[in-house]
């Protein structure tokens, strides 16, 4: 990575803005953080500040208020949950660029920790507006951007921010473009691409750019229904793309042609309706009946997945096999899951429900690096500029 690091920058009495993203899930109906691993990934870079003596003003979002305040999506039991993890105090401050925030950043102490107000409260924020991109900056010395999950949207505490101060990685950053680069840059060979999820049309451009480098492509989960129609099989009521079966049919003759193994899954498990509990059956995956959903990879398909993973140096992994949030259709998912973890491979899991069902089945430690950004490790592997990192500074 050619930006500059926290770690290249000098911090004794400094003020560091951190853009983090704590867009932590809750439990339904209760104020209680549900999935605290977001704050704790930020951890490294906030203390690594504290420890060199700056004092630090946290930048974050959470849910999608759409420029308006809302109660229910204030950040108190961020503050809270983040005065724990620490063990220092953390001031939470209802502003984000005004006269208060200033006056509670202007009296930090080194060390001292001051949480703003949700950003997305403020309308400037997601139109990347340059006025209030200014007014941030005014509270600190230098920027620290420490959120992978946002660098894909140009918005003005992940972007805009950066031409005001000086502008650098924090270590939560380092490490995901770290290991997402050597996915695309210096991988060890065999590497392995695992792709699930509802849809092809969200996976089309990671296929494209993944699919010549890859020795070995995995599809599972809704998306492999389109793959299977492509080959002329009968996928009963499953979600079908029909804009892209061309476009599945063709990835797997290009992968044909270039010597890419291109696993789909023999057998699937399919149901009427996506509930826990529901009937299932496992069928071969070319005998889909009508009135039937596929909603998981089969166990066969899931051993043969598993067995070959096994023989991988590098595996990447975006979009789980079945519908993983909901019982018995986790199983391919978690099949998939424990070979990652068993396979002694770099193993990189693309963020978002592929990230929520690794933490769920309690293998997130067993991995190499889970990413803390679903859409943006989708838009670094097909290539894109981000613009949260294009932003920063050059080493």
């Amino acid at each position: 990575m050619n930006k500059k690091s926290v770690r290249d920058m000098a911090w004794e009495g400094k003020r560091a803005l951190v853009r983090v993203d704590f867009n932590v899930p809750f439990e339904r109906g209760a104020d209680r953080i549900s999935d605290d691993s977001r704050i704790r990934a930020a951890l490294p870079t906030i203390e690594h500040l504290r420890g060199q003596g700056a004092a630090v003003i946290l930048v974050t979002h959470l849910g999608r208020p759409k420029g308006q305040p809302d109660p229910a999506l204030e950040l108190g039991p961020i503050a809270e949950r983040l005065c724990e993890l620490l063990a220092a105090p953390v001031t939470y401050v209802h502003d984000a660029a005004g006269a208060d925030a200033r006056a509670r950043a202007e009296a930090l102490n080194p060390g001292g920790v001051l949480l703003l107000e949700n950003i997305r409260f403020y309308p400037g924020e997601e139109a990347n507006s340059d006025a209030f991109a200014a007014a941030l900056a005014r509270l600190a010395d230098a920027y620290v951007n420490d959120a992978f999950g946002t660098a894909h949207r140009a918005h003005a505490s992940t972007e805009r921010v950066a031409a005001h101060l000086p502008a650098c990685a924090g270590l939560l950053m380092e490490k995901e473009l770290a290991y997402l680069g050597a996915v695309l840059e210096s991988p060890e060979r065999p590497l392995a691409a695992v792709f699930g999820g509802a849809k092809v049309s969200d996976k089309v451009k990671v296929l494209d750019r993944l699919l010549p480098q890859a020795d070995a492509v995995f599809i599972g989960g809704g998306m492999a229904a389109s793959f299977l129609k492509a080959q002329g099989h009968g996928v009963g009521d499953s979600l079908v793309e029909e804009d892209l079966i061309d476009f599945c049919g063709g990835a797997v003759r290009r992968a044909e042609e270039s010597g890419v193994a291109l696993n789909l899954p023999q057998d699937v498990a399919i149901a009427q309706r996506i509930e826990p509990g529901a009937p299932t059956q496992i069928v071969t995956a070319s005998a889909v009946p009508d009135g039937w959903m596929i909603l998981d990879i089969g166990p066969r398909a899931a051993a043969a997945f598993a067995a070959a993973l096994r023989g991988m140096k590098t595996i990447v992994w975006n979009g789980p096999m079945g519908v993983a949030e909901v019982s018995p259709f986790d199983q391919g998912s978690r099949a998939v899951a424990q070979a990652l973890a068993e396979s002694g491979a770099t193993t990189v899991i693309g963020g978002g429900s592929t990230a929520e069902a690794v933490a769920a089945f309690g293998l997130a430690d067993n991995m190499s690096h889970v990413s803390t950004g679903g859409g943006a490790s989708l838009e670094f592997l097909e290539g894109a500029e981000l613009p949260g990192v294009a932003a920063l500074d050059d080493r």
